[in-house]
Formats: structure tokens, sequence, C-alpha cells
């Protein structure tokens, strides 16, 4: 129940930030201006198109997954910088010295704020992603494959870097936690990029670099497993597109994200419960 309690007063303290404020209503206008972008892109597409029906069912994918593509952007940069401070600012500020002599276990704070920022991380991706795609299906009836599988796989890579961020801030400050962690998405980025554009050269070196990478920081692995499951069988055979995937993580690389997480929480539960407050 402490855990619990710290978990909604989490979430409520990032509710009540104005950058968190600021990027909801970047992702609503995004939402408009995508839903009026995506009307005017379909109506061309659809008068001039020889093959209507082939035709739109390509173009809605690959928009659909165009507007995937910048949730999970948003999800990533929501989560650095709603998560970087949450434990390095208390410390510097004392601020956690208050939380620490209560009757709580460090453990249960550190649990408590994680459980709070990633309920309103999901909220957020969740709602992006279920409103882009309703977007597109009430304007041309598409629906991309297996989104109840691909969407979670979303979150979960933000998950990733929460858990990291966790980490880094309990022993780093709040800035220092932050750039490393968008440092070390722009790690796992461009590995991910040598892992795509190997597997379409067909170059086994590029793509055990980018596997390697994946495995260090399997976030942006999340988003590669997503784009698969939500594409069409003819993005793939397309071999590499900008926001779809050639090379698909595995599910097991799934059930490796899980463990990850678990592992780098246990990592920052044992150097809280060392840190010298």
């Amino acid at each position: 129940m402490r855990t619990l309690t710290i978990a909604r007063l989490s979430f409520q303290e990032a509710r009540q930030r104005k950058l968190l404020w600021i990027i909801v209503l970047i992702g609503l206008a995004f939402l408009v201006l995508y839903a009026i972008g995506f009307l005017l892109l379909h109506r061309e597409v659809s008068r001039h198109s020889p093959d209507p029906v082939t035709m739109m069912i390509d173009f809605n994918s690959i928009f659909l997954l165009m507007g995937l593509y910048v949730v999970n952007f948003l999800g990533i940069v929501l989560t650095v910088l709603t998560s970087a401070g949450v434990i390095a600012g208390e410390i510097a500020s004392g601020t956690i010295q208050t939380i620490v002599t209560k009757p709580l276990r460090r453990w249960e704070v550190i649990l408590g704020k994680w459980l709070g920022l990633a309920a309103m991380l999901s909220a957020f991706i969740l709602v992006m992603s279920v409103g882009l795609i309703a977007i597109v299906w009430l304007i041309s009836g598409y629906l991309p494959p297996q989104p109840l599988q691909g969407v979670p796989l979303i979150v979960l890579g933000s998950l990733v870097l929460l858990s990291l961020s966790i980490l880094g801030g309990t022993r780093l400050s709040t800035l220092a936690n932050g750039t490393v962690m968008f440092m070390l998405y722009g790690l796992t980025f461009v590995g991910g990029w040598i892992e795509q554009i190997g597997a379409f050269i067909q170059n086994e070196a590029m793509v055990n670099t980018g596997i390697v990478v994946s495995l260090l920081v399997p976030a942006e692995s999340m988003w590669k497993r997503a784009a698969y499951l939500m594409q069409p069988p003819f993005l793939r055979d397309l071999g590499i597109s900008p926001f779809a995937s050639a090379s698909a993580p595995s599910p097991a690389m799934v059930a490796y994200t899980g463990v990850y997480i678990a592992v780098v929480l246990l990592l920052a539960l044992r150097s809280f419960q060392r840190r010298d407050l």
C-alpha cells in the first residue's frame, strides 16, 4: 500500500508539471495536424490512383507507421524529461530526506515512483496510438495488423529508458542523467539503423553490431518489433523503409527486454539503498 501511495503521488506530481502539459498539447496538435494531412492526402491519392484499392492500402499503412514513429519518439522524450530528475532532483534539493525518514523503505520509494511514471507514460502512448489508428480507420477504413501486440511494445521501449533513468538518478545529477539518457537512446537508434541497413545489404557484421547495441539498450528494438508486427507484407518485401523494419527482433528479444527492465530496477534499488543521503 505504501508503494502504491508513492506511485499515486508520483503520477500526480508528474501531471502537475508544465513540461508534461506542453508535451501533451504538442501531442494533441500533432493528432489534429495528422488528421487534416491524412484526409487531404487520402482524397488526393484516391482521385489519381490507377489501382485505388491496392494504392490506398499501401498509402494508409505507410502513413500510419509514420505517425506511430512520431508517437514512439514523443514517448521517449516524455520519458526522459519527466524521469531524469525524479530521484536526482529530490536528492539535490533534500526533499528525499523527508520521505525516507518516514516509515518507508527505500525500495518502496523507487518502485512507487517507477510505477507512477510508468502509468503516466503508458496512458500517453496508448491514447496517442489509439488516436492515430482511429483517425486512419475513420477516414479510410484501414486497420493495421496486430495493433494489440504492437502498441504495448512501444510502451515497453519507453519503460526501458524509464528504468535506466531511475537508475541513473540514484547517482547522477538531473542534467547529467537526462543527457546520458538521450545519448543512450541515440546510441540504440544508430545501432538499430546499422542492423537494418546490414539486413538490407546482407552484411552479417553490421547486423551483429546492431544486435549487440540493442542488447545493451533494447529501447529501439521494441519499436522495430512493433513496426514489424503492424506493417503489411508488402513493406516487409521492400526490405527496408524509414518507418518499418527489415530485421525484426524476435519474441525472445521481448522477453529479454522484460527481464532487462527488472534487472535495471533491482540495480536502482541497490544503488539507492547504498546512497548516502
